[in-house]
């Protein structure tokens, strides 16, 4: 394959993910420049995330479990839930609960993005591994990201639980993301038994966060109004 068709591949199904998501938003579409801003933002983070892992690697040695869930979970999911809380959380834009998925899938999705082109580069790699990270390493980053931010929009529009769900904003990325990397690293042969069902879990119950935080839109009851005066 051409450098320009595996890079395409290679950036295809985080966009396609991203603009999924994006569309899921029934009442107030967020601004494409906005999105795009912490798209890029979450490309950016994949150099302190080399860095950091590589000298945690060093420090804490490769065992599978501290592997999967602090320097492989932790460090990814701590640095993007800080790139949406210091950038979005106070932002005008975030004026609904659905907002936080939009913007932390999109965070998260830049940061899977370059990660699948690196991978793709350095591995010379195929139409099908392409695929098959499509289906599980950026899709799985674009279900931690549906958790964050469907946390993140209850903690801004829930003054009285704000601590419980920034909390959960972030532990719940690090708990999945951990258990996700943890399968892979300990069932080399058998992984799919596991990867299957983990994968149609985080799905559907992403899906449901989606629905729950359009239902909940502070917008939905203006457009009802509109509707109605109509």
């Amino acid at each position: 394959m051409s450098v320009f068709s595996v890079l395409a591949a290679a950036i295809a199904p985080g966009v396609a993910l991203l603009a999924y998501f994006y569309l899921k938003d029934r009442y107030d579409t967020e601004p494409v420049h906005l999105v795009m801003k912490v798209f890029f933002f979450g490309v950016l983070l994949v150099f302190p995330v080399m860095v950091l892992q590589r000298a945690f690697v060093h420090g804490l040695g490769d065992n599978p479990f501290v592997f999967s869930f602090i320097i492989s979970a932790g460090v990814e999911e701590f640095l993007k839930w800080f790139l949406i809380y210091f950038v979005i959380y106070k932002h005008t834009s975030f004026d609904e609960p659905y907002d936080g998925i939009v913007y932390a899938v999109a965070g998260s999705l830049g940061f899977a993005t370059l990660e699948n082109v690196f991978y793709a580069l350095l591995n010379s790699a195929s139409i099908s591994s392409l695929l098959f990270r499509a289906l599980l390493p950026v899709s799985g980053h674009a279900m931690f990201g549906v958790i964050m931010g469907y946390h993140l929009g209850k903690a801004k529009f829930n003054p009285g639980l704000t601590r419980r769900h920034l909390a959960l904003s972030l532990m719940l990325p690090i708990f999945w993301h951990g258990v996700f990397d943890y399968v892979l690293a300990t069932t080399k042969t058998y992984w799919i038994w596991f990867m299957i069902p983990l994968m149609a879990f985080l799905w559907v119950r992403s899906l449901r966060k989606v629905n729950r935080a359009n239902a909940t839109s502070p917008l939905r009851v203006v457009r009802s109004e509109e509707q109605v005066k109509i």
